[in-house]
Parts: C-alpha cells; sequence; structure tokens
C-alpha cells in the first residue's frame, strides 16, 4: 500500500511539474483552487493518455 502511495505521490508531483504549479511534499493548502483543479486535469488526462496507448499498442 505504501508503494502505491508513493507511485501516486510522484504521478501528481510530475503532473504538477508539467503544468507550472509547485507543490511541496505534505500539505498544499495553501495553492489556489484553480492551481489543484489544473494538476488534478493533467493527472486525469495522463490517465486517459495511459489507457488509450493500452488499448492501441499499434498506434
Amino acid at each position: 500500500m505504501a508503494k502505491n502511495k508513493a507511485a501516486l505521490e510522484k504521478f501528481k508531483m510530475e503532473a504538477a511539474n508539467e503544468v507550472g504549479v509547485t507543490l511541496k511534499q505534505g500539505y498544499n493548502g495553501d495553492i489556489t483552487a484553480r492551481q489543484a483543479g489544473s494538476v488534478g486535469g493533467q493527472m486525469v488526462k495522463k490517465m486517459i493518455e495511459s489507457y488509450e496507448n493500452s488499448m492501441n499498442p499499434n498506434g
């Protein structure tokens, strides 16, 4: 379970970096709702892309 949590945390940090939001380890309640939404949106976008790629291995 801890391994999954660490992987999700890494994924979140990568997504935040891609959209230009700086997150710190632990509590990030000081970021705006817009920033939090952009991080979450980027995570969903990457998950959908990953799923689509797994469904179509040729392209």
